[in-house]
């Protein structure tokens, strides 16, 4: 694709591919999961009924509007909302942002404590095995976490820990009817425990 795209300027006439026009059908094609990632309000009340995927993925802000999102959620699609979806990028920056607050770099204070504690674990296997390990394996295994790492398994947690608060109070109460709603009120019990918590509320 990318050789053809070179070569003519255009992702059009792909051997092989068949070329959408308006572009806006491929939002109909026979699918799955269908991940509107690009513009809002692309699923709209009049193209909804022509989806045919199972699980809609909100990975743009807002690509669904609420008379398609009602259509669909009356067929039985699974909309995965964009509040929760796309908010990987948003988690990141509040990342960089205590980074930022703190002037120390993720990983600068724990990298050299982690890997002398992995270099003494290893040696310890290699003494009780009488097995050694080539230089490469050591690295491997003793290699502290870097600032991408950390970031990484921070933005896993966060997002896997999201979900399930959010799946949680979905099935909890009968009256929610899809993972939207339950995010909504994910973030308003959230905001109100800790307006509660500073006694902003009496």
């Amino acid at each position: 694709m990318v050789k053809h795209q070179k070569q003519t300027g255009s992702i059009l006439n792909f051997p092989g591919a068949t070329n959408l026009t308006p572009t806006n059908l491929a939002l109909e094609v026979e699918c799955d999961i269908l991940i509107p990632a690009a513009l809002e309000n692309q699923i709209t009340g009049e193209n909804a009924p022509r989806i045919k995927a199972k699980i809609v993925a909100e990975a743009a802000n807002g690509p669904t509007t609420a008379d398609a999102e009602k259509i669909l959620l009356d067929r039985g699609v699974l909309i995965i909302p964009d509040i929760f979806l796309n908010a990987g990028g948003v988690t990141v920056s509040y990342f960089e942002w205590i980074k930022n607050l703190s002037h120390v770099r993720f990983g600068r204070v724990a990298k050299r404590f982690e890997e002398a504690s992995y270099d003494r674990m290893v040696s310890a296997i290699e003494k009780a095995t009488g097995r050694g390990f080539s230089s490469e394996e050591r690295h491997a295994i003793v290699r502290g976490a870097d600032e991408i790492d950390l970031v990484n398994s921070g933005l896993e947690e966060t997002m896997i820990t999201a979900y399930r608060q959010v799946h949680e109070q979905w099935k909890r109460d009968s009256r929610i009817q899809d993972l939207r709603t339950a995010a909504f009120l994910t973030a308003l019990h959230k905001v109100a425990t800790t307006y509660l918590e500073l006694g902003i509320f009496p």
